[in-house]
Formats: C-alpha cells, sequence, structure tokens
C-alpha cells in the first residue's frame, strides 16, 4: 500500500507519543496481533445462509470486506445483513433466506440494542430458538451473553476496550468472514504490517498517517470536508464503514473547551460521482479535502471492443483499452485537475484486490481516526450524541 500527499504539514511529534501510550488502555491497537484459533469453533456449523444481525459497527466492516472480494468467493454460501428495521427491507431480506439453512448472528455489543434485538425478535416470531443456528457476539457479562450461556448458545465476545466501530478486526469482524471462506489470516496480517509501520519504522505510512491528522487538525475550520473518493465499485461498502467511523468518532465536543467540532465524510465512488459530486470539489466552496482511492492491478483483461459507431468515430480513441487502465486514467484525470486547482489531496493505492490490502486499509484508518481524535482534542471512543438519542428512544417505547 502507498499513500502519496500532495499538501504539507506540520507534524505534531508527540501525538506519536500519546498515542502509543492509548495502547495500554485502548484495544484496538492490538487486535491484528489476537490469536484466532477460536474460530475453529465455528466448524460445526455448515449452513449455506450466513446472516448478521447487527448494525453500524457491527456490521459495516465485514459487509464492506464481503462487498471488496464476493466477485472471486469459491463457495456457495450466501452473506446476509439484517440491519434495519424498515419493515418492507426486512421482510424482503429474509424472504431471500432459507430459514432452515441459515446461521443467524446475532451481534450487539451492549448485548441489548434495541434495533438488534427487534430484529432478533422478529426472528424468533418465525424461527425456532435452538443452538444449531443461532451464535451470539457481545461483551461479556452483557444480557445476551447470559442467555447465551444459560441456553448453550455457541457465544463470543468482545473486549471491553474495543469500541462497535474499531471492531472489524475482531470476533465481530472475523466470525462471519471465517463462515464465509475468507483467509482472515492473511486479514490480520495486513492490518499487522500497518501496525508494524506505525509503531516500529519511520517510513513513508508513518509520516503520512502523522502529515495527514496535523492537517486535517490544523485546517479544520477551514477543511472541514474530507472526501474518500474510491475508484471501483469493490469500495462502495467500504466507504460506508469509513463514513462511520470519521462521523462518530470525530463530531464531538472537545475535551476542555467544550467547543463543538467535527470533520465531515463523504464517501464517493469514481468514475460515478465525477459525473456530480466533482463539480461541487471543483467549483464549489473550497472546504473539501480529497483522498483517492485506487487498485493498481484488477486481474482483469477486459478490453473496450474495437467497434467503430457511427458518428461516434472521434470515440475510437478508447478502442482496444483495457477497463482497468481506463477506471485509472480517469482518476488520474480527476486528481490532475484538483492538483491544479489546489484542491488539498493524497492518493492511497494498493496493489490488487484481495483481503491483505483490505486489512491494511481498515488499520490505516483506524488510526488515522485515533491520531485526528487526538489533534482535535476529543475523546474519539465515545459516541454520546448517538446514546442521547437511544435515551430518548426507550423513553419513547416505555410511554407508547
Amino acid at each position: 500500500m502507498e499513500n502519496k500527499l500532495f499538501f504539507n504539514a506540520h507534524i505534531n511529534n508527540k501525538i506519536f507519543e500519546e498515542i502509543k501510550k492509548e495502547r495500554n488502555f485502548v484495544g484496538y491497537y492490538d487486535l491484528p496481533l489476537t490469536d484466532i484459533t477460536y474460530l475453529s469453533r465455528l466448524d460445526k456449523f455448515k449452513q449455506k445462509h450466513i446472516v448478521v444481525v447487527g448494525i453500524g459497527g457491527s456490521s459495516l466492516g465485514a459487509k464492506a470486506v464481503n462487498t471488496f472480494l464476493s466477485y472471486k468467493k469459491k463457495n456457495n454460501r450466501k452473506l446476509h445483513f439484517l440491519e434495519t428495521t424498515d419493515p418492507i427491507t426486512l421482510k424482503s431480506s429474509l424472504n431471500n433466506i432459507d430459514l432452515n439453512d441459515a446461521l443467524f448472528i446475532i451481534i450487539s455489543k451492549s448485548g441489548g440494542t434495541i434495533e438488534t434485538m427487534s430484529i432478533f425478535k422478529y426472528i424468533l416470531s418465525i424461527k425456532k430458538f435452538n443452538k444449531k443456528d443461532f451464535i451470539f457476539v457481545t461483551d461479556m457479562d452483557s444480557p445476551l451473553f447470559k442467555l447465551g450461556i444459560e441456553e448453550e448458545i455457541e457465544t463470543f465476545y468482545l473486549p471491553k476496550n474495543v469500541g462497535g466501530r474499531f471492531s472489524v478486526l475482531s470476533s465481530v469482524g472475523l466470525i462471519p468472514l471465517y463462515l464465509m471462506g475468507y483467509n482472515v489470516n492473511k486479514f490480520l496480517k495486513g492490518a499487522r504490517k500497518i501496525r508494524s509501520e506505525f509503531f516500529d519504522e519511520d517510513g513513508e505510512i508513518k509520516e503520512a498517517l502523522l502529515k495527514k491528522a496535523s492537517f486535517y487538525a490544523e485546517y479544520m475550520l477551514h477543511y472541514n470536508i474530507n472526501a474518500l473518493f474510491s475508484y471501483s465499485e469493490l469500495f462502495r461498502d467500504f466507504n460506508a464503514w469509513y463514513v462511520q467511523l470519521w462521523a462518530e468518532s470525530l463530531g464531538k465536543k472537545q475535551i476542555y473547551s467544550q467547543l463543538n467540532v467535527g470533520l465531515t465524510p463523504v464517501g464517493l465512488i469514481g468514475p460515478t460521482d465525477q459525473h456530480s459530486f466533482l463539480q461541487l470539489i471543483v467549483e464549489g466552496p473550497k472546504d473539501k479535502t480529497v483522498t483517492f482511492l485506487k487498485i493498481k492491478n484488477f486481474n482483469d483483461d477486459t478490453k473496450i471492443p474495437n467497434e467503430s459507431i457511427k458518428f461516434l468515430e472521434k470515440l475510437d480513441i478508447i478502442n482496444e483499452v483495457e477497463f482497468s487502465t481506463l477506471i485509472n486514467m480517469q482518476a488520474d484525470s480527476i486528481i490532475e485537475n484538483l492538483k491544479n486547482r489546489n484542491v488539498p489531496l493524497d492518493i492511497i493505492e494498493i496493489e490488487e484486490a484481495n483481503i491483505y490490502y483490505m486489512g491494511q486499509l481498515f488499520y490505516y484508518y483506524e488510526l488515522l481516526t485515533s491520531l485526528t481524535g487526538k489533534m482535535l482534542n476529543v475523546d474519539t471512543y465515545n459516541q454520546p450524541g448517538v446514546e442521547e438519542g437511544k435515551k430518548i428512544l426507550k423513553e419513547k417505547l416505555s410511554r407508547s
């Protein structure tokens, strides 16, 4: 993975030391080192339909990996996500699942997430509760954990110091990916690579992370919108994961001043959004930074056919060009355009579309979020704004 920056920043080197100290009480930093032999407990489950019941950090990470890799999946298992209380979508999704050949993974860190438990209750109305067709992933000693122990449900727990949106490298993400046959060892190996480059080396990745976080914090009031422009449809759900991570971690009151701060994330897909959002970046307010995410080698040589269409002869310049070459040329053209307009941007390029590089991307963005949060002087790992809405919902339900 390469990361090239096209802006300058004054690095705050104290932040690196603070992040090193933070490893002592924030658990996600060491998840790439986890012993995953416990996943062998899943080998007894043979169902075709793997159903993740969860919301936000309980589902977005695994969903992003599955979207990124499903084009090369070799087994006949299907991964489903039940993550909304929209009744039409819920019933429609369940209609595509053979309930007699389905394994339901109920994921809730607190063990009492209203959306997740609502869907769980609905499933129990149409499917008998039994230890062969259900798995729980939750905090130890949560209500869900206690239910799992009592009913002999295979139950996995999250470390208490790992927040939901930072949990993709934990059992939350690894369990569904392992069941789908993806190589989770390579996934963690990719994350370990970035971890080592950041904490143990003084190379390009460490410098890029420190520079980006420093720039984002220094110019918070000027460039308060961060766009991730991903040049492949494979990244669509990774963009969604990034938006949650960035927004829920950085939109806060500062610890000491209580000033409301935040950086607004935007997920874009190229070349589709070249024909929409790009106009706003180019000629709209100069309040955005852009990160371009590219795949160097698509391992696909599909070409635009050597066909000439009447009245469109000028477009014969695209004949015999590989689609993978075209999409990267499109990215490079937009990059050059934005450079000419002095838009702060950087480029992340992975070698190819595999799970090893996805592991790198997840850990990279988690580190970037922690660094930026530290420099913005916010508590990166709480979400009081979200919790306030949950409290109001429970009050409304109690009165109804």
